[in-house]
């Protein structure tokens, strides 16, 4: 039995440390990263960009879609949102597979603006780090802002004006309820619900987000099915 409990906390110890090593990693490279720019010369920078649009420059349609399909506690909850971690673990458990992140629109961002889109747990510890430093120094409307102008949406557009005019030569205010919900998703996984290259699942990726906005009452089912009307 005594061998057994040491072996039990043996393995617990390895647990921390491993954990704690990973966390201090993780940790550098954020640090690195923030010592090399700034968070306030980071925005200024992307915000002179000629292609940068603001949040007024957008319909509602449109934020309220990438909101609700992304983070919809955005507003509610700081750098992370903790029920959304929870979720997305217990989803993951029961698929058996990893469906779901559980990345808040913030995380993205300091994703988007600093680090790469490489899939690893160092990674995601910065990016924890740096998502509170974001929180500390942008309102909720300037990191949402920041995410729709860094995001990618496939076919070599970055940020929502490159995205709405190279789709639908369009000015992204001028886009309808049908652009608008289509290009929400699309950021999850450009390479797959790439509109022009993948439209299928494009529209299942579409159906998604409309679908969502169907469940939080922004839309009705009536509606939804008059969106998806606007195709042709």
């Amino acid at each position: 039995m005594k061998i057994v409990k040491r072996i039990i906390i043996f393995i617990v110890l390895i647990i921390l440390l491993t954990g704690a090593f990973i966390t201090y990693q993780g940790y550098t490279i954020y640090k690195t990263a923030i010592e090399e720019v700034s968070i306030k010369d980071k925005i200024a920078q992307i915000q002179s960009e000629e292609n940068y649009t603001k949040l007024d420059q957008l319909p509602q349609f449109y934020k309220d879609a990438v909101v609700i399909v992304e983070d919809r506690r955005f507003y509610n909850h700081g750098a992370l949102d903790y029920r959304g971690i929870a979720r997305a673990i217990w989803t993951n458990i029961k698929s058996l597979e990893l469906r779901e992140g559980g990345s808040s629109i913030t995380q993205q961002v300091a994703k988007n603006i600093y680090f790469t889109q490489e899939k690893t747990a160092l990674r995601k510890i910065a990016e924890i780090f740096m998502a509170f430093e974001i929180e500390k120094n942008c309102d909720k409307d300037t990191i949402l802002e920041i995410y729709v102008n860094t995001s990618y949406f496939g076919s070599g557009y970055y940020g929502i004006k490159e995205a709405s005019i190279g789709y639908y030569d369009k000015e992204p205010i001028d886009m309808n309820e049908y652009e608008s919900s289509m290009l929400a998703g699309v950021p999850n996984a450009p390479s797959a619900y790439d509109p022009s290259k993948h439209p299928d699942l494009a529209e299942q990726r579409q159906e998604q987000v409309l679908d969502k906005l169907v469940r939080y009452e922004y839309i009705t089912e009536k509606e939804k099915e008059e969106i998806l009307k606007m195709k042709n």
